[in-house]
């Protein structure tokens, strides 16, 4: 396989697979163990999920950003 290919294909897998995790990861945290959902009032267990949503999205939408804004040389 070309390298250029390999590479656009390596990405792809990436992007999928460590987006994949992510929503797995939040969604057992969130529905499973009940932490997105209020009920009657707030809990501690609500806050850290909702910061560990915003910042591990906000870190996976950097990582992917990041991945994708380098340049394929497909003339390898």
């Amino acid at each position: 396989m070309e390298p250029g290919i390999r590479k656009y294909l390596l990405r792809i897998v990436n992007t999928l697979s460590l987006g994949l995790l992510w929503l797995a990861i939040n969604s057992t945290a969130g529905i499973m163990y009940d932490h997105a959902f209020i009920h009657e009032k707030v809990t501690t267990g609500n806050i850290l999920f909702y910061i560990w949503f915003v910042i591990s999205l906000t870190a996976y939408l950097w990582y992917v950003i990041r991945l994708w804004s380098k340049p394929i040389d497909f003339q390898e």
